[in-house]
């Protein structure tokens, strides 16, 4: 079990639930270090690029665990009047542990305060962090006169020299923000350190809160007691709805009374999650009138970078790498093509050219699960403008199957979902993405693309074990739209 003390996280765990604060530190898991390219290891590789801001500041490079050794060495650095800066300085004061990202030397031989983050603008939960930072810094006698947080700067664009880190960064006075945020503060630390005082876990309702700021880790765990048809999970459950019926005790979607308002979708839910029986829109028929084949099944997958990869890209632009088409003939013939790109260079510009050129073979429209394709067809005709007019006829054939899913038919098992992962094994049992290894989801071929194009992944055999699940992938997105699509239109036979 880790010290009883407070630190930045668990402040931050602690304003969010009292209960994800006593679970981090009674049952704190093991510490591994972020697989390279994730998005926790690229927020370290953005705080270490904001040192670049600071030449000549000293590291404190001592592991959290190591506490007292990392003060005395940030004692010893601040004593030292030709040290600019500290990175990861660590103080103690009112049992609250902290490790500051940037701590810059003044002219006047006050303190800056800054903190680093990943994102785009200044959060809430980012001025509280700041915020238990200068009250440790002002207990520990540091005197702070400035307080800013470094977050990317969006609108920045990578020239051909490679990142200029002065203009990655935004500097984002936070002295006001802070200061508000300082006022409630000393009055919340005693609650926290009695509820790490506990011997029991407390006890708490799992709520929106558990997904706000971060996902909660324990949710599952919280949630355990909980029915398989938690009112939780209905869709767009709004908050007054859901204390109506906490006070009526009701739990569970299927024991929603039918005199409870509710949205069209969520009475359709309801009552198919009551009787077990899916629901079949009578309209279904007439929603896929246009669809039948010859069709293709399109699916993209992108990576958002923060730190862009490639000349003329901005932070967290979307990026997209790779596509996977299948194509079924009048006949029922079924046709798979796709492209990969190596990552070395800007996919782009290959990645639509490839996918014009296929699709000039294959007739019918082009179905996709999500408005997602659209949008990036739209932005890739803006990228390269003598691609514009057959991108737009590429846009012209699309048809979009999740609003018909949604709009037509709902089954028990897909889950409380309309994602293509519920949908397809709901429609189609034997149908999955169980036995996909390494690549099984959107998020983690992203990851697994940024790994390829960053050079973090580099021995021929690993990076072939990457581009074969990422292949494997995105090929099961394009099959569970096939899939999809042949059982609605089986649906809309059989009701008719």
């Amino acid at each position: 079990m880790g010290g009883l003390h407070l630190t930045k996280s668990r402040y931050a765990a602690g304003l969010q639930c009292s209960r994800r604060l006593w679970l981090l530190v009674h049952e704190q898991a093991p510490y591994d270090d972020p697989d390279p390219g994730a998005a926790l290891d690229v927020g370290q590789e953005i705080g270490r690029k904001a040192h670049l801001l600071f030449p000549g500041g000293g590291l404190i490079e001592e592991t959290p665990w190591q506490h007292a050794a990392a003060v005395r060495r940030t004692l010893a650095l601040m004593a030292d009047p030709r040290v600019p800066a500290l990175f990861e300085a660590a103080f103690e004061h009112d049992g609250v542990r902290i490790r500051v990202d940037v701590l810059e030397r003044l002219s006047d031989g006050t303190w800056g305060l800054g903190e680093v983050k990943s994102s785009t603008r200044m959060k809430h939960h980012h001025v509280e962090d700041l915020a238990l930072q200068a009250f440790v810094l002002e207990g520990a006698g540091v005197r702070v006169t400035s307080i800013e947080l470094l977050h990317v700067n969006k609108a920045y664009l990578r020239g051909r020299e490679g990142i200029c880190w002065l203009d990655y960064f935004r500097r984002v006075d936070a002295w006001m923000e802070t200061a508000a945020a300082l006022v409630d503060l000393p009055e919340r630390l005693p609650d926290m350190r009695a509820c790490l005082s506990e011997i029991e876990l407390p006890a708490a309702e799992p709520g929106k809160h558990c997904g706000t700021p971060y996902g909660c880790e324990f949710l599952d765990r919280c949630s355990a007691d909980k029915p398989d048809d938690w009112i939780s999970y209905l869709p767009r459950l709004s908050e007054t709805q859901a204390a109506d019926l906490k006070v009526r005790g009701i739990d569970a979607i299927s024991a929603i009374p039918t005199d409870f308002r509710l949205t069209p979708k969520q009475t359709i839910i309801r009552d198919a999650t009551a009787s077990g029986c899916p629901y079949v829109g009578s309209d279904l028929a007439r929603l896929l009138k246009a669809l039948r084949p010859p069709a293709c099944y399109l699916d993209f997958e992108a990576m958002m970078p923060p730190i862009p990869l490639y000349v003329g890209t901005r932070p967290y632009q979307t990026i997209p790498f790779q596509w996977s088409l299948h194509a079924i003939e009048e006949d029922g013939v079924l046709h798979h093509r796709e492209f990969l790109a190596e990552g070395d260079e800007d996919p782009r510009l290959a990645f639509a050219e490839s996918l014009i050129a296929i699709l000039h073979v294959f007739d019918g429209p082009i179905l996709v699960y999500s408005a997602y394709e659209q949008t990036q067809l739209r932005e890739l005709a803006k990228q390269f403008p003598q691609l514009r007019v057959p991108i737009e006829a590429v846009i012209a054939r699309i048809r979009d199957l999740l609003p018909i899913v949604r709009a037509g038919v709902y089954f028990p098992a897909f889950g409380f979902s309309n994602s293509i992962k519920a949908v397809a094994p709901g429609l189609s049992p034997g149908f999955g993405y169980d036995d996909l290894v390494g690549v099984a989801n959107g998020t983690a071929a992203s990851a697994a693309f940024v790994q390829l194009a960053s050079g973090y992944v580099s021995h021929p055999e690993e990076v072939g074990r990457l581009r074969r699940a990422l292949l494997a992938y995105c090929q099961r997105d394009t099959l569970a739209m096939v899939e999809v699509h042949r059982a609605l239109m089986e649906l809309a036979v059989a009701e008719g």
